[in-house]
């Protein structure tokens, strides 16, 4: 036991010390991104081989205190590992090896996209508000290294000849290594979709601003002034176009990964944003329609202008309502009974007033349209009572 516990100090602070001397916590920090902070590698590698050597050392302790019960278990656990020990130390070489080429190719792609101007087209196309805190040339360097790590996990899994741990995940690996192809060409669609949808807003934006759209809120007297700025209505007809370009490569990426269901799901949503986009275009045409006769009532002579115009406003908002949300699609039922009952109880509001509220004045009505009923023309061309 002493000379175990020299050996596994002395073993412990030699390891340490030259860990620490090579800069190993530094260098492998600055390869992941953390520049050292937090990191104890070298300590956990030495405290590892201070307790090898005392697993060494434990079967000729128990066969010295003549354990016998504990020395045979000891010792077959001992062969099992010295027997494993090679695959584990293969397949953690290989899994080192691999993630260190694929942290260098990491490195040398960004650096490489970072001198050619990846970041600033990124930044001129509109991409930096989507990738967030990471940068053009980072995304394109982390796709690179899961691209050269994903096979190197897969070898280093096969090398520890574990099939029943290591089967599932080497067959997981494997199907994503065999998808790489497939998500790379959708995220490419996605990514030219993006830029085409970014040119064709920008398009949109300009031209509907250019033709003066930005005051179609004030033409329909729902504003005073015209909104400016992502409010303004051609910028949001540029968001929706480019919206549109984007659901329309969702659908084309989705069919590239075999995603059918949420391919037919994007369709769906299409078709029904299509519906309410038609309902909101009726509803603008209606207000337009509103306004304008409103305006013409409003201008006429009459003491009952204001009050006529109106009620007219009302009429055509309320049919105007009923056709947006009928062709939306959205409780059409509801739509039609609202309707039927609102018709039908002015239709009786209408017969009872006049029919009990002016019982006088409709019979006086009543009684001159069946006098000029009776009257027929003369052959002379004018006219004489019956």
């Amino acid at each position: 036991m002493l000379i175990g516990w020299v050996t596994a100090t002395i073993l412990k602070k030699i390891l340490s010390g030259a860990l620490k001397l090579a800069k190993l916590d530094e260098k492998v920090g600055g390869a992941i991104g953390r520049d050292g902070k937090g990191l104890i590698l070298s300590d956990a590698l030495a405290e590892t081989a201070y307790w090898l050597v005392w697993l060494f050392f434990l079967p000729s302790i128990l066969q010295a205190l003549r354990m016998q019960a504990l020395l045979e278990p000891v010792t077959a656990l001992l062969n099992k590992v010295f027997e494993f020990l090679p695959n584990l130390v293969s397949a953690g070489a290989i899994g080192l090896v691999g993630w260190f080429i694929a942290r260098v190719v990491q490195r040398l792609v960004q650096s490489m996209l970072v001198a050619a101007g990846a970041d600033q087209l990124g930044e001129k196309w509109g991409l930096t508000t989507s990738l967030g805190k990471q940068k053009l040339s980072g995304v394109l360097g982390l796709v690179v290294y899961f691209i050269i790590l994903v096979p190197v996990l897969i070898s280093a899994l096969a090398a520890l000849k574990l099939d029943v741990v290591t089967r599932p995940a080497s067959d997981m690996l494997g199907k994503i290594l065999g998808a790489l192809p497939n998500i790379i060409g959708a995220l490419v669609i996605l990514l030219i979709a993006a830029l085409i949808g970014k040119v064709v807003s920008g398009l949109v934006t300009n031209l509907l601003a250019g033709l003066g759209f930005n005051n179609v809120l004030v033409r329909l007297g729902l504003t005073k002034t015209p909104t400016q700025g992502k409010q303004a209505p051609a910028a949001i007809i540029g968001m929706l176009a480019f919206a549109v370009i984007l659901l329309f490569a969702s659908i084309a990426a989705a069919e590239l990964l075999e995603f059918q269901a949420v391919g037919a799901l994007i369709k769906d949503f299409i078709g029904f944003a299509g519906h309410i986009s038609m309902g909101v275009v009726i509803l603008g045409l209606v207000l337009w329609l509103a306004e304008f006769v409103s305006k013409a009532i409003a201008t006429a002579s009459s003491r009952h202008a204001a009050g006529l115009a109106t009620f007219t406003r009302i009429v055509i908002l309320a049919l105007a309502g009923a056709m947006a949300l009928r062709q939306t699609g959205l409780a059409n039922d509801i739509v039609n009974l609202a309707f039927g009952l609102t018709l039908g109880a002015v239709a009786v509001a209408t017969a009872l007033a006049f029919g009990l509220g002016g019982r006088e004045t409709a019979s006086r009505m009543l009684e001159d349209w069946s006098k000029r009923s009776k009257e027929i023309p003369t052959n002379e061309g004018g006219w004489r009572g019956g």
